[in-house]
């Protein structure tokens, strides 16, 4: 049922995202404390992220800021970008596995734990 799968192959690596980006994969922290984060770089320019992220005292900090420094190294060394001209144009985090833990309660019980994990996705675009 592979119809012309070549030419359609060949016509996504064409279009594939020409925007600097970086993505973190099973960081150990929920998606919903990642967002908090997440949300309040969104837009703005790069080293205006930076800095809000160096100065915001939550967990989930640390992990955005090395991928947000990712990010910029590629547009700088990967599509020869001015780190000056640059934002985030789009950051998303996503659920990633639940790691499923049991915990012994009273009588004989267990209690689940779940220990999420979430999937970050930064792109960088340049002003006009």
């Amino acid at each position: 049922m592979a119809t012309r799968s070549r030419e359609k192959a060949a016509m996504r690596r064409e279009n594939a995202e020409k925007r600097p980006h970086a993505t973190a994969r099973y960081i150990r922290i929920s998606s919903r404390k990642v967002k908090v984060v997440i949300d309040l770089i969104r837009g703005k320019s790069v080293d205006e992220a930076e800095a809000i992220l160096l100065y915001t005292p939550k967990a989930a900090a640390e992990p955005v800021l090395k991928l947000l420094r990712s990010a910029i190294a590629n547009a700088e060394n990967n599509l020869e970008l001015s780190r000056d001209n640059l934002y985030v144009a789009e950051i998303y985090a996503n659920q990633g596995p639940t790691l499923k833990r049991y915990r012994p309660r009273a009588r004989g019980s267990a209690f689940h734990i779940r220990k999420r994990t979430s999937h970050i996705t930064v792109i960088l675009d340049e002003k006009e």
